[in-house]
């Protein structure tokens, strides 16, 4: 780093890239792709605001490092090269002296590489993520959109941050969407491509990507759209925004996040969009004018509303709501009212939250991405997506059920693998410590208990599988198998740098959870009164950042 600052202050000081210092401002002539920007948390954050020959583009809120950098974040701007970019800053402005522009980020050198980056699941490279936004497969690439501060580890300045991919495991991150504008900062939304040109956006045979998301101010929420011409790389906010503005009606600041999808029986477009207490139904014709259908309490943030076949049998579908902790209701939707029949139970647990699916794969599936609430020690960003998985209703003893398993392409990222059938815990254990030292790894066991009510698998004093038979409980949440009186359990328990997913009887539950040894000397140890490991697959895994 203090090789990054000598040359920030050296360029700054012979003016080899277009400064020019005021007491507050900078001029910069623009000739290279990113600026670098130094941030420290000893620092308040304070009022940012950029200018593109003299127009006003975008303001944020930063803690600028006057001196010595925490770690340091980036703006792309590409997009700007032979414009003057004017920067004013309302904080400590000896920090302005420390941007300097390159064709590289600061830390270029170690990206990816870093001591605690998740290595095969997605996260930005600077800054804070959270929710993912947007999911939609368009032309080859399935995109995500996603909540994103490039500004700092910490949540503020809301942004659509955008990766593509084409397999969703490996991906390519982008310049950010969205930006924030004078509605306010850029909240959670979804994508469709309006192939029908309902809009009337759509250029030739092209049609536009039309983003709807919510733009937050610290008055109201509304609920605005934007379209690309350009597989997302673009975006055009509608000069009418916002569509909705609804604060009015529920006297109440928490309306947003939309979720759009086109609704063939109806010939119509369905938004749903949490508000207040819970997710409300609107349809329109164009996807600028929108009228109130309906509303179901319940829920909190982040609404997703898709029908699935139950059993594969396309005859047989129930429709599926769900919020931002993932509780879901089954039920009835004639394209403007959502009756539940049944719920809400819970499929998944931990980490996860504002999870979205994608509503047009290629093949059908309904794919999930949802954000890991997991840090990152030390790390120049935060937050992270969770495997994509594959959601499939199935019957149960209980009724039909949500079950979220890993997609099939998570195969691709198997490096080597071992097998083992019937063996005591401690030949198990023994089995699976060739591998302690591998921060990536794929366990696949099947769990017979016996003489005991309860036992599971850590790692480095940390549960990763603690089943209790008698009280029907997986890692604190309950969970009855399908057969009940089954003395088994399986687990599918995949080991990042930082996190740990686990799906239990083939998607039946999962949760997920940060690594947070509290014994580093004891490795993997199952555990239980005379278990059987009746079969335990290992596999390394490789990395997604190539």
């Amino acid at each position: 780093m203090k090789t990054l600052i000598l040359k920030t202050v050296s360029v700054t000081l012979c003016l080899l890239v277009g400064f020019s210092l005021s007491a507050e401002e900078i001029k910069i002539k623009i000739n290279k792709k990113y600026l670098n920007l130094p941030v420290s948390h000893q620092q308040d954050r304070a009022k940012m605001t950029f200018k593109v020959d003299g127009q006003p583009d975008l303001t944020v809120v930063i803690r600028l490092a006057p001196d010595e950098a925490d770690y340091w974040v980036f703006k792309d701007v590409s997009n700007l090269k032979g414009k003057t970019l004017t920067i004013s800053y309302e904080g400590n402005s000896k920090g302005l002296k420390n941007l300097y522009q390159d064709d590289v980020i600061a830390g270029q050198d170690s990206l990816y590489k870093e001591t605690n980056r998740p290595q095969f699941h997605f996260t930005t490279r600077r800054g804070w993520v959270n929710d993912p936004n947007g999911l939609i497969y368009y032309e080859g690439e399935y995109h995500l959109f996603y909540q994103h501060n490039p500004y700092e580890r910490e949540w503020e300045n809301m942004h659509w941050g955008h990766a593509v991919s084409k397999d969703l495991i490996y991906w390519e991150e982008l310049p950010d969407a969205l930006y924030p504008d004078h509605l306010g900062t850029m909240y959670s939304g979804s994508a469709v491509i309006d192939y029908k040109n309902s809009a009337g956006y759509n250029k030739g045979k092209t049609p536009a990507m039309i983003a709807a998301y919510t733009a937050a101010s610290p008055d109201k929420q509304v609920q605005c759209i934007a379209y690309s011409l350009d597989r997302g790389r673009t975006f055009t906010k509608y000069e009418g925004n916002p569509v909705i503005d609804s604060k009015h009606i529920w006297n109440s600041v928490d309306t947003r996040d939309p979720k759009v999808f086109w609704y063939a029986p109806g010939n119509h477009w369905v938004m749903v969009l949490n508000e207040r207490d819970g997710h409300s139904i609107y349809t329109s014709s164009n996807l600028k004018e929108w009228k109130y259908e309906s509303h179901v309490t319940g829920f909190w943030e982040c609404p997703e509303l898709f029908e699935l076949p139950v059993d594969g049998n396309p005859n047989n579908t129930k429709w599926v709501m769900y919020g931002a902790s993932g509780t879901y209701m089954l039920g009835s939707f004639d394209g403007k009212v959502f009756t539940p029949e049944k719920g809400k139970y819970f499929y998944t647990t931990g980490a996860i939250y504002a999870a979205q699916t994608y509503t047009n794969m290629p093949d059908g599936r309904r794919g999930q991405v949802g954000w890991g609430r997991i840090g990152h020690p030390g790390m120049p960003f935060n937050g992270m997506m969770l495997l994509p998985t594959e959601l499939t209703l199935r019957t149960t003893k209980d009724g039909a059920r949500l079950f979220s398993y890993p997609i099939e392409e998570i195969n691709r990222l198997v490096d080597k693998s071992r097998k083992w059938e019937n063996m005591s815990a401690e030949e198990a254990n023994k089995a699976l410590n060739q591998f302690g030292d591998d921060p990536l790894l794929r366990i696949r066991v099947t769990l017979s208990l016996s003489h005991a009510t309860n036992a599971g698998l850590d790692l480095k004093g940390q549960n990763l599988l603690n089943y209790d038979m008698n009280s029907n409980r997986v890692n604190g949440a309950f969970y009855s198998p399908e057969e009940m009186t089954s003395m088994e359990i399986s687990a599918d328990i995949f080991i990042d740098k930082t996190s740990v997913e686990v799906f239990i009887d083939k998607g039946a539950y999962s949760y997920s959870f940060e690594k947070r040894p509290s014994d580093p000397a004891r490795g993997f140890q199952f555990w239980g009164n005379n278990i059987t490991i009746k079969q335990l697959e290992v596999s390394t895994l490789q990395s997604i950042w190539k």
